[in-house]
């Protein structure tokens, strides 16, 4: 990665920032938490396809975030330790990926094969619930999944429609 610029900061702190408001705003922050999760926050992961620093804000925001769950500090570093890992783990491995488009072009196939690990990488959020308060480790291993691939199907769509008008890459 380049040396970030001043911009560059602050395209971090906004990313930063909408993410926090979108998951811990009221009503919400109830779907943000848990066992049951749909984070509308999660659909800027797809900004990091576009630009690399975006991990750094989407990793920032998700920390934030977590310190308002249930489990405060554990949840920060897990749940900002996870993001941070599959979200440059998903951009390395599917940028061969970002020309192609499935579905009548309706999604590109990186956003698509990074929805699907990143929902697998829901076993650190499992793992988690399930350590500390002895949740069904595949049940809410697959409740989380589900949950956090709607998600980032949606937003797949979006940030891709969004993508193709604005220039992301700045």
């Amino acid at each position: 990665m380049k040396k970030l610029t001043v911009r560059d900061m602050a395209d971090i702190a906004i990313v930063a920032a909408i993410y926090v408001v979108l998951t811990i705003t009221p009503p919400i922050n109830v779907l943000s938490f848990g066992a049951y999760q749909f984070r509308i926050s999660e659909m800027l992961n797809f900004l990091a396809f576009y630009n690399p620093k975006y991990i750094i804000g989407v990793t920032i925001g998700c920390m934030i975030a977590n310190l308002f769950s249930s489990f405060g500090l554990i949840d920060v570093f897990v749940g900002g330790g996870s993001t941070l890992v599959f979200l440059s783990l998903g951009v390395w491995l599917f940028a061969k990926y970002s020309k192609d488009y499935l579905f009548n072009g309706l999604i590109r196939k990186d956003h698509f094969f990074f929805s699907i690990l990143f929902s697998i990488s829901m076993i650190t959020i499992a793992a988690e619930l399930h350590i500390l308060t002895e949740a069904p480790f595949f049940f809410t291993w697959f409740s989380t999944g589900i949950g956090e691939f709607a998600s980032l199907i949606v937003g797949a769509i979006l940030i891709g429609k969004l993508g193709q008008r604005i220039d992301l890459t700045k």
